[in-house]
């Protein structure tokens, strides 16, 4: 899930390239509609840009759980932290297309007290887990009724330290209903070819406007909802919610080959402070809580709504430092 509405902010919002201003990308004439596209895709997503890493601590939390669909004991999270890096880049760029690829990992570390049945006690439980993706993406630019609209198709991989486990397939189409100097806004839909989606076919809409008194709504549905404030030229505020997934998997767990992975989606909500430094980099901190769903352990073969073991996280504290490298485009407002 978060993969595909990432995918469908990185290339609807290309909608900038069709604007007339901004305030947040720097206008030259010389730049074509993909290169803006990418631009106005970095300054909203972390992971549309060249290079992206990030660091995520959760503090402990307790959680519910079911095996097989029966309740079954509480346990404790006493530990959780991701180290992510990514990167992408459109490789092939032409007036009404473009070929880009991106590459991810994430290095997951969790520490938990879980129920043992020897002992009717807890004890506790480390493990950390390596998960790894790619995609090759290919966006194309048409009309329809007198409107842009924006084509887009997507390969995609990921797999464990071990191997790669699926294969998956994204299909979008947005239309741009409006994007002039103060309000952009698109609306679409999303189609992710995976036996294991949650959702596969996802309606889309985004909206942008900014305020007289400084403050932007931005809106990217169903991934997030910000209101962001301008501090200068080289720093933002923001507050706001988005959605993320904690995704890995996991062998020899029950004395088989069986494959499992775990999925879980979370809403982090919180405040969020961006920064530029030495004039391409930009540093990123979030903290709040986060709210999760669930969080489901099922066979590699059925889908996340066939689980053989569920939790349910009490909402947690986390926080988020990042650094990553845009040569794209800067934060605030034009000097």
């Amino acid at each position: 899930m978060k993969n595909a509405v990432v995918m469908f902010g990185i290339l609807t919002l290309s909608l900038e390239g069709f604007s007339q201003t901004s305030d947040s990308i720097p206008r030259r004439d010389s730049m074509n509609v993909q290169r803006r596209a990418q631009a106005f895709a970095a300054d909203k997503f972390a992971i549309a840009r060249p290079l992206n890493i990030e660091f995520v601590h959760v503090a402990p939390y307790s959680y519910n759980s079911d095996k097989d669909g029966k309740s079954f004991h509480e346990g404790r999270m006493t530990g959780f932290s991701q180290l992510k890096v990514s990167g992408s880049i459109n490789f092939v760029k032409k007036k009404n297309w473009a070929l880009g690829a991106t590459l991810g990992y994430r290095y997951i570390a969790a520490g938990a007290n879980v129920f043992d049945p020897f002992t009717g006690g807890q004890k506790p439980v480390d493990n950390d887990f390596h998960y790894l993706f790619s995609s090759i993406s290919f966006s194309y630019f048409s009309t329809l009724f007198n409107k842009r609209v924006i084509y887009t198709s997507s390969l995609a991989v990921d797999g464990s330290g071990k191997q790669m486990e699926r294969v998956k397939g994204l299909i979008t189409g947005t239309m741009i209903l409006k994007a002039n100097q103060r309000t952009k806004m698109t609306a679409g839909i999303l189609v992710n070819i995976d036996p294991s989606a949650q959702i596969p076919v996802v309606p889309t809409f985004s909206y942008e406007h900014k305020f007289n008194n400084g403050f932007v709504a931005d809106f990217v549905l169903p991934k997030n909802l910000y209101l962001r404030k301008y501090i200068n030229s080289n720093a933002r505020i923001s507050l706001g919610s988005e959605l993320d997934r904690t995704s890995f998997y996991l062998y020899n767990i029950d004395g088989t080959d069986q494959k499992y992975e775990y999925r879980q989606l979370d809403i982090n909500s919180g405040i969020t402070f961006e920064h530029i430094i030495a004039r391409q980099f930009i540093f990123t901190a979030k903290t709040g809580m986060r709210f999760s769903t669930s969080g489901r352990l099922f066979r590699k073969e059925d889908s996340f709504n066939s689980p053989v073991f569920q939790t349910r996280p009490a909402p947690a504290y986390y926080f988020n430092v990042g650094i990553s490298f845009n040569p794209f485009t800067v934060l605030g407002k034009k000097k």
